[in-house]
């Protein structure tokens, strides 16, 4: 016996979601501990280091088993086509239609949800790992900084490494709106939202104030060549974990992890200096005549 496991990630033109691939987990853990010989694919877009569909010989398989999302489409009527002497079972699956060939290609059908009985999803059958949650706050353009802007390096820099991080990634933006759910709409929710993260990765200046305002670690990145006003603000807040705006990968993998350390998590949970200029505007009002 040998078995390709397949799911909608699977598809050149599928979509890989986190419940999707959660699934096809939990089917490989169980085929595995049952010590059941399978291989899974995925999709060329999703995994393009694969295994694939392409390379999956259909007479190198007995069985065919697709995991999670609704047996609908033309993608799976030609999964039944390439792999017609296997035995295809499909688990965990939403079933629309039981008369769709989607459906009916498959010899046993066991599933999630077809009209009268439900099960749990699949993916709460798998481990989880924990890597940190990661709120990304980002700088506009900034033209007053003039020819000194490296804006665009910086944050295509940033993008690749965040891409490859292992960390849930939480795009925010400081910009507050009444008008529009995906933003905050006043500053007490935006620092409630920073305060659940893990680390802050910023290159403007109020993504690593309002961070530490939050007690979170923040990694702030300068977009400014010769530094700007984020490095000021580190200065001014006695803050390590600022970076120029030429900072290698090497740079952002070191001081990623220390903002991930409890040395970090104190740092930022300490207080912050007062900031000095109220003070002097205080004075300078109380002078006035």
């Amino acid at each position: 016996m040998r078995v390709l496991l397949t799911g909608w990630a699977s598809f050149r033109h599928g979509e890989a979601t986190a419940g999707d691939v959660l699934s096809l987990r939990a089917v490989s853990d169980v085929l595995t501990e049952a010590r059941v010989d399978h291989l899974t694919v995925w999709s060329p877009a999703f995994h393009p280091e694969g295994p694939h569909l392409a390379d999956a010989a259909p007479d190198a398989f007995t069985h065919v088993v697709f995991a999670c999302g609704p047996l609908h489409g033309t993608q799976l009527h030609d999964l039944h086509r390439r792999y017609p002497r296997c035995r295809r079972l499909a688990v965990g699956v939403s079933v629309p239609d039981p008369a769709d060939p989607a459906v009916t290609g498959f010899d046993v059908v066991l599933p999630r949800d077809d009209g009268d009985a439900c099960a749990a999803d699949l993916s709460l059958a798998t481990w989880l790992g924990s890597p940190p949650v990661v709120g990304v706050v980002l700088a506009p353009d900034q033209p007053e900084y003039g020819a000194d802007r490296r804006h665009d390096t910086v944050h295509a820099i940033l993008a690749e490494w965040l891409r490859d991080l292992d960390c849930g990634r939480v795009p925010l933006d400081t910009r507050l709106a009444t008008d529009d759910w995906r933003h905050c709409a006043t500053p007490d929710q935006f620092v409630s939202t920073l305060s659940r993260l893990d680390v802050v990765v910023s290159t403007r200046l109020h993504g690593l104030a309002l961070g530490l305002k939050a007690g979170v670690p923040v990694l702030a990145v300068d977009p400014v060549a010769h530094g700007g006003k984020v490095t000021a603000q580190a200065h001014a807040l006695r803050w390590p974990a600022v970076l120029p705006a030429d900072a290698t990968r090497a740079d952002l993998d070191e001081w990623f992890d220390w903002c991930c350390s409890g040395e970090a998590r104190a740092r930022a949970a300490a207080e912050h200096p007062f900031p000095g200029p109220l003070a002097e505007l205080v004075g300078e009002l109380k002078g006035m005549p």
